[in-house]
């Protein structure tokens, strides 16, 4: 058993890598051949030299991704059949710390690592792709604060949360899994309230909608649409990207409308109302309640599968782990389960277009399609999103649809 879930593992470390890249190179290639044409639907607003731009800053982030993606599986591969994680171990235990602290200090340590992984692409992103295409703000010295911020809330949050885990798990007993997921979806419950009101602000300024007549026009669209929210507020994206989006966030009486500033500068008045209701529609259709249960069911299933996986020798051996303790139940689970589920992938990507489709739909029948065809085709223009992705990358993993597929929906209502 232990040979065969190794070759297993190793198997799909291979397999999905292999995926990932051909995947990445069919839709660099796909860019690359329709780079110097704009689709005859974005012709009126979007230039060739945007199109362009769109395309080299696609192909950017793909090849980045790539290289990403390497980086990832080798780094997978010697945290575990490489040994590392047994290293990590055999460091921590020689300390004689008590099982809660050592468990800790191995997760806590390889999460270090892994975020010290991390940092070359971000930088890389940050500061070589989105700098040369026009989109980046950040300073180092706000890219360090944010670092310090995560830092300081990973200990506040995060240490106690973990602690309280492998708490529950060496202490309740054989339903230990049942009473983390009650701990866990709690905690995740009482974030989409606190969140936008507590931790959010630490990054960003949000000030309430100072533009009077715009927010004349949200509110009476907000009753028409028998939505109510704590208030209508602009975040200052602009201090890190030149990117412009739109969201909602919260949840119950937190619950509250985010507009970047760099959204605002770009779109008229009958656009912002278009995206908004566009926003609107996903709470009309329960997609964000619908996303929320899907997450809670996702984790029982989890904590179930780790509940029967947690105690078989094979499981660690057959991913070159030779110690068996709640710390190393959790690294191991948390870093393979990617693997198993890769390829249903298409399947949540398939659904999260749905809604959108659904909330673009609902946008329509409180706003003129053609406000929202403009300030979508103004956003694909602005953000330097590509119109033109293969459709099977799309396919896998965009969570919206493609441009050109989009606009003819709009088109058709």
């Amino acid at each position: 058993m232990t040979s065969s879930f190794q070759y297993l593992f190793l198997f799909l470390i291979i397999f999905t890598v292999f995926t990932q890249v051909w995947l990445a190179m069919r839709h660099i290639t796909n860019v690359k051949l329709h780079r110097s044409k704009v689709p005859s639907a974005f012709k009126s607003i979007i230039k060739s030299k945007d199109h362009q731009k769109a395309a080299d800053y696609t192909v950017a982030k793909s090849k980045l991704n790539i290289i990403d993606i390497i980086i990832q599986a080798v780094f997978l591969y010697i945290l575990t059949v490489g040994g590392l994680i047994n290293t990590i171990n055999n460091h921590v235990y020689t300390l004689e710390l008590n099982n809660l602290i050592s468990g800790a200090a191995i997760i806590i340590s390889v999460m270090i690592l892994s975020s010290l992984i991390d940092l070359p692409v971000s930088v890389y992103k940050i500061f070589n792709i989105d700098e040369k295409f026009g989109f980046n703000r950040m300073t180092i010295k706000i890219f360090i604060l944010d670092g310090l911020k995560q830092l300081i809330l990973s200990v506040a949050i995060g240490l106690p949360i973990l602690f309280i885990s492998l708490w529950i798990i060496g202490n309740l007993g054989s339903l230990w899994w049942l009473w983390l997921w009650v701990f866990v979806s709690l905690f995740n419950f009482a974030m989409l309230s606190l969140y936008p009101l507590y931790i959010a602000p630490l990054f960003n300024k949000f000030e309430p909608l100072k533009d009077k007549t715009l927010k004349s026009r949200i509110e009476k669209l907000l009753v028409r649409c028998g939505f109510k929210s704590s208030g209508l507020f602009v975040m200052n994206g602009s201090l890190r990207s030149n990117h412009g989006n739109a969201y909602f966030t919260g949840f119950g009486k937190s619950k509250r409308i985010v507009f970047f500033d760099t959204l605002l500068e770009k779109l008229t008045p009958n656009e912002i109302d278009a995206v908004l209701a566009h926003e609107l529609g996903h709470f009309h259709h329960d997609h964000v309640k619908k996303r929320i249960i899907l997450m809670f069911i996702i984790s029982f299933v989890g904590l179930y599968l780790l509940g029967l996986l947690k105690e078989s020798a094979w499981f660690y051996e057959g991913l070159g782990v030779y110690t068996i303790n709640d710390a190393n139940a959790i690294l191991l689970f948390l870093l393979v389960s990617p693997l198993f589920i890769f390829f249903i992938r298409p399947v949540i990507a398939y659904y999260s277009r749905k809604n959108e489709f659904e909330a673009d739909q609902y946008a329509c029948k409180y706003t003129a399609p053609s406000d929202l065809k403009q300030s979508l085709i103004k956003l694909y223009r602005d953000n330097a999103s590509t119109l033109t992705p293969d459709p099977l990358h799309s396919n896998f993993y965009d969570s919206h649809p493609p441009a050109l597929m989009r606009i003819n929906a709009i088109d058709k209502l």
